[in-house]
């Protein structure tokens, strides 16, 4: 009977890969076991929910400075990802973070307005979170959650079957290990494919894409060279960042200079 659960669940393992196989914008194998509506509702929710706990800036010199660079970033998001307005929230805090949820939300915190000197680099983040929206990360990241659960049930599964002793203990360092060896790499993937269509967005946009560079240096600097190493964190190193950026560089700037846009957002 447990081999036959095991053999079903292998099945279903294989059935819900195939299915949900998908390419991103730039090319990459991803696997989306959701509708684009699922998830885009569980954005919205998740965006109500974060308005519902934090507190929200009346500032209108931010508000009107953090819309008009995200309404030019989200000017060149494909229609099949989201058409409409996007609604766009400036939390009053200290984090220096920002996000994109599908949808068509997205939340600054005033935090980053103090680290992001300029127009261009504020693009930059938020060019870097619509970009997680447009590859439909939030969709593949819930797949391979979910792909993860199903995968350990069925090793604990095989487990039990063969009467390995300490199994919990087992599960356990399994549960771990696929933390560190799919899940946090998988991000850091994520983030840096973000950051790739980020660029291109922030220069049809007419923004500087050079100034991505010099924000991850004044996030460096803003983190006072406090961080995990790297092959824990759910980010590249900035770093690895730039180098990376600068690596697409050559191609955002064509792409600026096609542009006929020119912004112009100031606190």
């Amino acid at each position: 009977m447990v081999r036959l659960r095991i053999f079903l669940s292998f099945i279903l393992l294989s059935s819900l890969v195939l299915v949900g196989c998908s390419t991103s914008p730039t090319g990459r194998k991803q696997l989306k076991l959701y509708s684009s509506n699922q998830i885009a509702q569980q954005g919205v929710l998740a965006f109500d929910h974060i308005k519902g706990k934090q507190k929200v800036s009346h500032n209108p010199r931010y508000k009107r400075y953090v819309q008009c660079v995200a309404d030019s970033i989200t000017k060149y998001v494909p229609k099949n990802v989201f058409n409409g307005k996007w609604e766009v929230v400036v939390f009053d805090s200290k984090q220096v973070n920002a996000f994109a949820l599908p949808g068509g939300k997205i939340g600054v915190y005033t935090g980053l307005l103090k680290v992001a000197k300029n127009q261009d680099q504020l693009a930059a983040v938020v060019g870097h979170e619509v970009g997680h929206v447009i590859a439909e990360h939030g969709n593949e990241r819930v797949s391979n959650n979910a792909l993860v659960g199903i995968g350990l049930q069925v090793a604990d599964a095989a487990l039990k079957a063969n009467d390995v002793k300490q199994s919990k203990t087992i599960m356990s360092a399994l549960g771990v290990g696929s933390q560190v060896a799919v899940t946090l790499p998988f991000s850091r993937i994520q983030e840096t494919e973000a950051d790739e269509i980020g660029l291109n967005l922030m220069a049809k946009a007419g923004f500087e894409p050079k100034q991505s560079v010099e924000l991850w240096k004044n996030m460096q600097k803003a983190s006072g060279g406090s961080r995990n190493l790297e092959i824990l964190s759910t980010h590249p190193a900035p770093e690895s960042r730039i180098k990376d950026l600068q690596k697409h560089m050559n191609n955002a700037l064509l792409i600026k200079k096609q542009s006929t846009n020119t912004p112009n957002c100031r606190i």
